[in-house]
């Protein structure tokens, strides 16, 4: 098939069953105008739109939670439990969901991956309500992480179809449009609360359920599949003997991690901290969504300003305001400042934003920096950049599932301090050691003057 035809047929619209483009030139400017931006435009709409709502079921328990009143007979402990089994889930999922696109197919997957949205939606729909038992709630939470899987697909895809000068743009907007479904969850969740009242948790899961039958049919009509689009064969067998991918998937635990795993607590935590200035959930709801909304808009950010002046630099001094800020969180605890305490908190979550965007932009670099040493050595140069581009693809991957069970160890450290000792202090101590552990490993790793410092990191 041509180009012209298949391009003409890709615009048309075509039929829906098999709906492939069989030749896609991205890196080619005369291609790329004429054809190539306008549908990769298309199908990034739509990605967009599929792993938004993708993000907003996952994270739909930090949401419910809130709901979950006297009548449910639920401790925060147990709440807790409720938002660490979809961040576990979903973080598990992103492993099979990374290959799911070169087996299936970009469109095809997304159908596919939007459609099983409705299985928690549904549920939860039903099935929440006073005397359900724990173990019944406890299985529909780790239902809804099939919406975390959506992320590692919808990269995957647009990252198969923009050209290397622009992936870093179309990945930054398609993470932080699918990041600002946290913050929504939440603001339905408190107009759920303004309008119906706490009795009525079903209704949030509800309200997306049109909106998951909308990402699916706009994925069946207006996306597409790429032939070129494949697995490349051991890659991950590859990268998971480079240390690297430990390293960089640390660094992301710290960064998505404390995103995410912020996101799914952050609710529960005002509730129990500060019990008395949020004695009803609604009044929680109203400040919940400030900080992902935040994270989610400024992760560009932090993919710009690695572009400017390296990714490594902007990780290490945002780890650095990642410690600071949790130590302000903890000062707050201690003192009972509730003003200093939303601050510590709306930093955290802005710094993790900022830190998405940095490590991100840092994996495509160290294995650019293994491919100029190649080069330099005498390796062919294409043979070189496609290893590059290989090992990078697989460590997103991997970096991207461990940094989401990152979300786990956050609301199990909550859990653990609270049962311990009432309070978040030892989740708070805990997050600004970790976080101190980031600046050494990304100070000695990828800033320190060494013999193996991969150089433009």
């Amino acid at each position: 098939m041509t180009v012209t035809t298949q391009a003409a047929r890709t615009e048309r619209g075509g039929p829906l069953r098999g709906r492939r483009i069989d030749d896609w030139r991205p890196e080619e400017p005369e291609f790329w105008a004429a054809t190539g931006s306008r549908v990769a435009r298309r199908n990034l709409v739509m990605s967009i739109f599929s792993e938004h709502i993708g993000f907003s079921v996952w994270t739909m328990w930090s949401v419910v939670v809130l709901f979950l009143g006297p009548a449910y007979g639920i401790d925060p402990a147990g709440k807790f439990l409720l938002t660490s089994v979809p961040a576990l889930v979903g973080s598990v999922l992103r492993v099979p969901y990374t290959f799911a696109v070169a087996r299936f197919g970009g469109r095809n997957w997304t159908v596919v991956s939007a459609s099983l949205l409705l299985v928690p939606a549904v549920l939860a729909a039903f099935l929440i309500k006073p005397g359900v038992s724990f173990s019944t709630l406890l299985v529909l939470a780790a239902i809804a992480g099939v919406g975390g899987g959506n992320f590692a697909s919808s990269m995957a895809n647009i990252n198969a179809f923009y050209p290397q000068r622009l992936k870093g743009w179309a990945l930054g907007i398609n993470a932080g449009g699918g990041n600002l479904g946290v913050a929504v969850v939440q603001l339905v969740g408190l107009l759920v609360l303004a309008t119906a009242g706490k009795g009525h948790p079903g209704l949030v899961a509800g309200i997306y359920i049109p909106f998951i039958v909308l990402a699916a049919l706009g994925a069946a009509l207006y996306m597409d599949n790429l032939s070129q689009a494949r697995n490349e064969k051991r890659a991950m067998r590859d990268v998971c003997s480079d240390a690297h991918t430990w390293i960089m998937s640390l660094l992301y635990i710290g960064t998505f991690g404390s995103f995410i795993g912020f996101g799914f607590a952050f609710g529960q935590v005002l509730q129990v901290q500060f019990k008395a200035d949020f004695d009803t959930p609604v009044k929680a709801a109203y400040l919940t969504f400030l900080g992902p909304l935040l994270g989610s808009l400024i992760r560009p950010v932090g993919g710009r300003l690695a572009d400017r002046i390296g990714g490594a630099k902007v990780t290490f001094w945002n780890f650095v305001a990642m410690a600071v800020s949790a130590v302000l969180v903890l000062i707050a605890s201690r003192s009972g400042s509730l003003a200093l305490f939303l601050t510590g908190f709306v930093l955290l979550f802005g710094f993790s934003g900022v830190g998405n965007g940095s490590t991100y932009k840092m994996i495509p670099a160290i294995f650019q920096a293994k491919a100029r040493l190649r080069i330099a050595g005498g390796e062919d140069a294409d043979a070189a950049q496609h290893e590059a581009r290989r090992l990078s693809g697989a460590l997103i991957g991997i970096a991207g599932a461990i940094g989401a069970f990152g979300g786990v160890l956050v609301n199990v450290a909550f859990r653990q301090s609270f049962l311990d000792s009432g309070t978040g202090d030892a989740a708070y101590i805990a997050f600004i050691a970790f976080y101190a552990l980031c600046c050494v490993v990304t100070w000695t790793v990828y800033l320190r003057r060494h013999p193996r410092r991969p150089e433009g990191v």
